[in-house]
């Protein structure tokens, strides 16, 4: 994996990782996270309650979200903070965009740091896990 470094970052800079969602995956994500409410996994229940098809877990977007911060801030970086809001349903069997932008990069307290906004959003657009980020990177 390539280290970012804190010099080569600038604001404005996007990152992106597309995840496909299938329902392998949302059953392994189950298994992993012991959420098993149906509406994950099971096409009949999930239409049964109303949805268009069975829907990704809250928090395996979340940790999309992580995923894209880790490799990002590389093995030489450190996730400050990260969180985000769950505010729209992703249909499973789609690809879903997971993203940052560099907001600011500043030091503060001897650390080399980046705000990010972040989130997952669907092919169509439509913006359903919006957050934020810090990031320390190192130095050159």
């Amino acid at each position: 994996m390539a280290q970012t470094m804190w010099d080569d970052v600038s604001e404005g800079q996007e990152i992106t990782l597309t995840e496909s969602t299938s329902s392998q995956r949302l059953v392994i994500w189950a298994a992993a996270s012991g959420d098993f409410y149906q509406i994950h996994y099971d096409d009949n229940f999930a239409k049964g309650n109303n949805l268009p098809d069975i829907i990704v877990h809250g928090a395996l977007k979340g940790m999309l979200v992580g995923r894209l911060l880790d490799e990002f801030a590389g093995d030489k970086g450190w996730i400050e903070s990260w969180d985000v809001s769950y505010r729209g349903m992703d249909k499973a069997r789609e690809d879903m965009t997971v993203w940052g932008k560099v907001t600011k990069k500043y030091q503060e307290s001897g650390k080399n740091l980046v705000d990010l906004d972040v989130g997952v959003r669907q092919v169509n657009g439509t913006e359903t896990t919006p957050g934020r980020a810090t990031l320390s990177l190192p130095k050159k």
